[in-house]
């Protein structure tokens, strides 16, 4: 059984629905770079500790630092009220 996606599409987009578009803006929504690994080392932090003040696991931040996961807005905004900056000055999109 195949299923669509309810979701909004980028407003006059009438391909948004295309299984195409929706894996390129996946892919897109990936490229993501960040600081995360710099601020935690320049803080003196393990990773584990770090990972224990925002209250999920050492493999997590492992993922966010090396590029692998992408973390949800909230995580991304509680990683950046921990260092003291805005979620963009911490997480970059790569563009081409």
């Amino acid at each position: 059984m195949t299923s669509t996606l309810d979701i909004a599409g980028p407003a006059g987009d009438p391909g948004w629905h295309d299984k195409q578009t929706l894996h390129e803006a996946a892919g897109r929504a990936a490229a993501m770079r960040n600081d995360v690994r710099e601020r935690r080392t320049a803080k003196g932090l393990a990773q584990v500790e770090l990972a224990r003040e925002l209250a999920v696991s050492r493999q997590t931040i492992n993922s966010i630092e090396t590029g692998r996961y992408t973390p949800s807005l909230p995580l991304a905004m509680a990683i950046a009220r921990f260092f003291g900056s805005s979620v963009e000055e911490i997480f970059h999109a790569d563009h081409d």
